[in-house]
């Protein structure tokens, strides 16, 4: 997924300003896209300058005046170009699984106490995403677009998931190490 369409997704299911796009990926997109702020001021600009999206009108004078911004049909159509095209998943990377691959090499010291560090992070995590199943989507929410949105959900909570449950298990395989495995 790229910035610019996940800022497209975003003003197309709310005309916003720039701030009102960080507060947003804050609490959703940013769960699985994350941008700074100057990321989204930048891409706003560049999107604008193609065409694809515009800056709503104010009542108020522009200076000192937050910016809205809507979604032209142009950015609407590369959004769905863009959706309806195929793309292959991307490769795992992940920095603990590649320290952890070092340690079978240079020894262990420090490892153990990372994994129940990043175990406890999913577990939050987790628990945050089922909190937010439990409150924005009920059983009787079942419209088609609150379906999508849910599935998204359910990956992280099904991601979360599996960290937990392997982390638990590399936890449970370090207890059966030797005590020294510094080398």
């Amino acid at each position: 997924m790229s910035l610019p369409h996940a800022i497209l997704t975003a003003l197309l299911e709310k005309p916003s300003s720039g701030l009102e796009l960080t507060r947003r990926f804050d609490r959703s997109i940013g769960y699985f896209w994350s941008a700074t702020h100057q990321q989204i001021y930048r891409e706003l600009g560049k999107l604008e300058a193609e065409g694809y999206i515009r800056t709503l009108a104010s009542e108020q004078p522009a200076r000192g005046q937050k910016k809205s911004y809507e979604v032209l049909p142009a950015g609407r159509a590369e959004l769905a170009r863009w959706s309806a095209a195929s793309q292959d998943p991307k490769p795992l990377r992940d920095v603990l699984l590649l320290r952890l691959r070092a340690a079978a090499v240079v020894g262990t010291e420090g490892i153990e106490a990372d994994l129940r560090r990043h175990l406890e992070l999913h577990r939050r995590q987790l628990a945050e995403y089922e909190e937010i199943e439990e409150r924005d989507f009920p059983p009787d929410k079942d419209s088609p677009q609150d379906r999508l949105r849910h599935l998204v959900l359910r990956a992280g909570i099904d991601l979360e998931t599996f960290w937990t449950r392997w982390l638990t298990h590399a936890l449970d395989e370090f207890a059966e190490l030797p005590a020294d495995q510094s080398r």
